[in-house]
């Protein structure tokens, strides 16, 4: 059995190289730049506009409105894509970028959010653009319907449409069983039995997984089952509760360990940009990091993170009840922001600041764990209590992670099957969460991460060769809200739905 472990990981590790390192990084890099220079670096010239519609929107009434009969407010959507992409990849994924790649894999996390966001703005303009409603009379959208309908409409791309949207959709259901569960609960049994059962000694019932564990699987199973099975409306009003009380309750433990650490400030952030570029060995004794290390752990758990390119969140941003795809794109610029340069650089900092980082050489300390590295910076300032906070965190961030993921296979699998396989979908995505947390081998994880890469490619394909009509959408929108020209507004590529989003506008709706 071991063989066969051993055969599979090394199958996927040559697939992982090729999907992230020979195709995934560039394409992902480079769809961001393109994104962000053919928008004319919305990012940043716009950040006013963005702001005002997103942070300072939070407060107004349209973005909680939830009138509209088969989708979310504006608000909803951003806090479930937010509960599938906040979640181990801010605290174990970053922790883990740091230990193999050193500190300056915050500087490429940095990069790939800056750029991202313009991705992510992309893909939702293009999910609300071209999405449509279902049998049940709700939204529906994502990279499959603008591959199949946008890509799959440009003359002789017909046929590379389709089956890129196919491919998409059958990538986004097998990464939802990884990232979106077996991972995420592993990492959560993980991290309650380190905090709260250390000192147990628990029977064992499969391989190394305890009776502890099996607990909490089973446990995490019924109430993933009371939610998940409900659907999305369920879902986004626990993502709603759950992920802003969480995320600001993170950052302020986090802001607390920074103020313990205040005199080590400076050389955090010197120590991030003095090995962006590579870790050299020092005076024999330890062994270098590679540039190519370094970027790719960067990028990598970056975009694990934020999830911009891989189009997963923009199947539930497609649910919004927003008219404008401009305005549910800045709610994508404001994710990637809140996800990587707010939450992920508070971690990268409490771990570089814990003393288990040496600074001098970019090098963990001996002994030195990812899975717990963040409990254990925690713990340093706050004692046991630190540890069982970030064991809380990592419950509450990953499961909501699975509740988020839940929906995007979801949304795949209503593609591919219609609404009977979503049903059956549901109850295997459930049942599985039991899996999870009996698992030892971090196998899952690893082919998680090649599926992520997976629906990387045909994504990042469709909105490339989408971006005229992002452009055009958007400086439609900018003349229309920044300039205040009287043109009509483009929000649809269903001659039907734009005739009504048109007029909803033109009655004062969004």
């Amino acid at each position: 059995m071991n063989s066969f472990w051993d055969t599979l990981a090394s199958i996927n590790d040559r697939i992982n190289t090729i999907v992230w390192v020979q195709i995934g990084l560039v394409l992902l890099i480079g769809t961001g730049i393109l994104m962000t220079v053919v928008t004319r670096f919305f990012q940043v010239t716009q950040i006013k506009l963005w702001w005002k519609k997103t942070v300072a929107g939070m407060f107004k009434k349209d973005a909680h409105n939830k009138k509209e009969h088969g989708s979310v407010s504006q608000f909803q959507a951003l806090c479930t894509a937010l509960a599938a992409t906040i979640g181990t990849g801010n605290i174990a994924g970053v922790a883990a970028a740091i230990v193999v790649g050193g500190p300056g894999a915050v500087f490429w996390m940095w990069v790939v959010a800056f750029f991202g966001m313009m991705t992510n703005f992309s893909e939702n303009v293009l999910g609300i653009y071209y999405r449509r409603k279902n049998k049940q009379g709700e939204w529906s959208g994502g990279p499959m319907y603008y591959l199949k309908d946008g890509l799959g409409r440009l003359t002789g791309y017909e046929t590379i449409g389709k089956i890129l949207a196919v491919l998409f959709a059958c990538f986004a259901i097998l990464a939802s069983f990884g990232i979106g569960n077996l991972g995420q609960i592993n990492k959560i049994v993980i991290n309650i039995e380190s905090a709260f059962f250390s000192g147990v000694n628990a029977p064992k019932v499969v391989g190394d997984a305890t009776v502890v564990a099996l607990g909490i699987g089973i446990a995490l199973m019924i109430v993933g089952a009371l939610i998940i099975i409900g659907g999305l409306k369920r879902i986004a009003a626990v993502a709603e509760r759950v992920v802003p009380f969480m995320a600001i309750l993170y950052v302020i433990g986090a802001l607390v360990v920074f103020l313990f650490h205040v005199n080590s400030i400076g050389a955090v952030f010197a120590s991030i940009f003095r090995f962006a570029f590579g870790i050299k060995a020092v005076g024999g004794a330890a062994v270098g990091v590679t540039i190519k290390t370094v970027a790719v752990q960067g990028c990598k758990r970056g975009a694990f993170s934020n999830e911009a390119g891989l189009g997963s969140s923009v199947m539930v941003h497609s649910n919004s009840n927003v008219k404008e795809p401009v305005k549910q794109g800045m709610w994508g610029v404001f994710e990637v922001f809140a996800d990587t340069m707010v939450v992920c650089t508070m971690t990268a900092v409490v771990v570089l600041s814990s003393g288990f980082i040496n600074l001098q050489t970019g090098l963990p300390v001996e002994g030195t764990s990812d899975a717990t590295l963040v409990a254990q910076a925690f713990g340093n300032v706050f004692g046991k209590p630190g540890e069982w906070f970030i064991a809380i965190a990592m419950l509450l961030f990953a499961f909501t992670t699975v509740l988020g993921w839940s929906h995007y296979g979801s949304k795949a699998v209503e593609y591919l099957f219609g609404s009977l396989g979503v049903k059956i979908y549901r109850v295997f995505f459930v049942c599985l969460i039991v899996s999870g947390a009996l698992m030892t081998s971090s196998i899952a994880w690893d082919i998680s991460d090649t599926f992520n890469g997976l629906m990387m490619i045909p994504n990042l394909i469709g909105v490339v060769a989408l971006s005229p009509v992002v452009v055009k959408i958007t400086r439609n929108y900018i003349d229309r809200k920044v300039h205040n020209k009287d043109v009509a507004p483009v929000v649809s590529y269903d001659e039907e739905i734009q005739r009504e989003m048109a007029e909803a506008i033109k009655n004062g709706e969004e």
